[in-house]
């Protein structure tokens, strides 16, 4: 039985309220669990001791039997001190989006017809005196 630690959704419509469980990874989000180990709640603010509670002890019992805890609750985990901080690497985060992306070639190609205009009115004068 493959094993997780991870959210459970509750609380009411844009008011959410999340309990920490020990759970089979083929359940339902919110569905069957084996053991609740905390809550979270993200409505409070980040400083409060409140925000998550765990029980240390069982989180780590269920760590030792092979559950796997999800990225958020690796997170939690980190600022107990259970787990060591692991490097984070998102390439794709730091990336503009499509839209950014054509309107960034759109800007660039006006700016190139304007330079190019602005390179053939400043060559076209100086024929002229040339010619005269």
């Amino acid at each position: 039985m493959a094993m997780k630690i991870r959210l459970a959704r509750g609380g009411s419509k844009k008011r959410p309220y999340y309990s920490i469980v020990a759970a089979d990874s083929r359940m339902a989000r919110d569905g069957r669990f084996i053991e609740k180990l905390g809550t979270y709640n993200p409505l409070l603010p980040k400083d409060s001791e409140d925000r998550v509670k765990m029980d240390i002890e069982r989180v780590q019992y269920w760590l030792d039997q092979g559950a796997q805890p999800t990225d958020r609750i690796v997170r939690f985990l980190e600022a107990a001190g259970i787990r060591e901080k692991s490097e984070r690497n998102n390439p794709n985060k730091a990336k503009p989006g499509k839209k950014a992306v054509e309107r960034a070639e759109e800007k660039a190609a006006k700016a190139a017809e304007a330079a190019e205009a602005a390179a053939a009115e400043t060559a076209a004068p100086a024929e002229e005196t040339t010619a005269e």
